[in-house]
């Protein structure tokens, strides 16, 4: 029996990819660094700062990856909305006194404005976020830091994702994952346990019609 949920935020509780996308796209075009729609595709659910580490060679030395995750996040004005079903499932949980929290890649100020723009955020007991981890998503340090928090083991906690790194991570803590396909195709989802189009489709208990 499941006691308790974990959710992504971006792409999962808030349709904010489009505007992550938009801003690396700029970002990478201001600075001259090739890049692709592919290749911003796979920065889904991961740190900026980690993204950016990894390709900051070919930024320049003279830009540190702080100064340019602070210029992406200028660039993220596009408005955001929740993804379809989020506000009502997260409701229906803190109703029926289900346990939620989010973990996300983001920062905490980020992670805080997005939940309180939808209203969400005083629903959620816990927020773990870039900021309380060490080692960000793929790995699962984020989720078992939730499932502490909340004090529900792993096993007993379902996650929700819409990208593989955030799917790997939740399967590695030992949670039971359904990802949604907001952002990502299903194929590229499949290590999921269940996979859906949005939150509409889901229904608690899980399985329950």
């Amino acid at each position: 029996m499941h006691e308790a949920a974990l959710f992504d935020l971006d792409g999962t509780l808030v349709d904010t990819e489009p505007r992550s996308q938009a801003a690396w796209g700029r970002l990478f075009r201001t600075h001259g660094v090739p890049h692709d729609e592919r290749l911003l595709a796979s920065f889904a659910g991961r740190p900026g700062r980690e993204v950016l580490a990894a390709h900051h060679d070919q930024f320049g030395d003279e830009h540190s990856v702080d100064d340019l995750l602070t210029e992406a996040m200028s660039y993220a004005t596009l408005p955001a909305a929740p993804v379809a079903g989020a506000v009502e499932l997260v409701r229906r949980l803190h109703e029926q006194r289900v346990p939620v929290g989010v973990v996300t890649s983001g920062t905490r100020d980020y992670a805080h404005g997005e939940l309180a723009v939808i209203g969400l955020l005083p629903l959620f007991a816990v927020v773990v976020t870039a900021e309380d981890v060490v080692r960000g998503k793929p790995d699962p340090e984020g989720y078992l830091a939730g499932c502490r928090a909340l004090g529900v083991p792993p096993g007993r906690v379902v996650a929700f994702e819409d990208a593989p790194a955030g799917v790997a991570a939740a399967k590695s803590a030992g949670l039971h994952c359904v990802a949604l396909t907001t952002t990502q195709p299903a194929d590229a989802l499949s290590s999921a346990d269940r996979v859906v189009a949005d939150l509409t489709a889901v229904r608690w208990p899980l399985g329950s019609a």
